[in-house]
């Protein structure tokens, strides 16, 4: 699983949503007030036989539900992208424990030197998940696992990618509320037919493995943690 995060790029590797694409962060996105260290409690770190997933339960839980995300989800997408190490660094330069790009950080108004701190690493990671949802504008009526399959590729492939796939299904009669249809049009998205189409705005895609792959490793991990442990 480290293979991902070592070698190509990680949880922010979504960059394409700043390199060509329509759909881009939003302006006021970049007006958030950095989180401080002192909003959170440092109880972090429990001892073993104290926690459900990782030692930084507390941590996870206590940025993850101030910013309206269940910290289970958050938890998984850490497992996924560092096994739980925050010093962990790629060769791609993403950091930390949730693999944050410096792009990303700057996006947010934060200074990629504090990527090494645990909780504005985590902080960054609940700040982007809720800004990829609010831009993807899904319809309230998404059974839930739609919902959170389409906000992980987005997170994981770039929120220009999805968008393209969505607008490729709905331009072809399929769902583009429904993550099985997107992901066919995400897979397409690697042939001329399908990235020349008139409503593709990102190009060609050829990650399709790597985020379906994450998706459905989030997915799963996610529902072992809740069956494990309440939120």
């Amino acid at each position: 699983m480290l293979k991902k995060t070592l070698l190509v790029f990680t949880f922010f590797s979504f960059l394409t949503l700043f390199c060509g694409t329509h759909d881009r962060l939003d302006a006021t996105t970049r007006l958030f007030a950095p989180m401080m260290a002192a909003d959170f409690e440092d109880n972090s770190l429990l001892a073993e036989g104290e926690y459900a997933i990782s030692v930084y339960d507390n941590l996870f839980r206590n940025i993850s539900e101030r910013e309206g995300n269940d910290w289970r989800l958050l938890s998984a997408i850490a497992y996924h992208e560092s096994r739980f190490m925050p010093a962990l660094r790629s060769k791609s330069g993403a950091r930390g424990i949730m693999q944050i790009m410096p792009s990303v950080a700057r996006q947010f108004q934060i200074d990629p030197d504090k990527l090494g701190d645990l909780k504005t690493n985590i902080w960054l990671a609940n700040r982007l998940l809720n800004e990829l949802s609010k831009m993807m504008r899904l319809p309230a009526e998404i059974p839930a696992e739609d919902r959170l399959s389409l906000i992980l590729a987005a997170y994981n492939g770039g929120i220009g990618h999805v968008s393209d796939a969505r607008r490729l299904a709905r331009a072809h009669g399929a769902n583009p509320n429904a993550w099985s249809d997107v992901a066919r049009y995400l897979e397409l998205k690697a042939q001329p037919e399908y990235y020349q189409h008139e409503v593709v705005r990102n190009g060609r895609f050829t990650g399709y493995k790597q985020t379906a792959a994450y998706v459905q490793d989030v997915q799963n991990r996610y529902a072992r943690y809740r069956n494990r442990v309440a939120r």
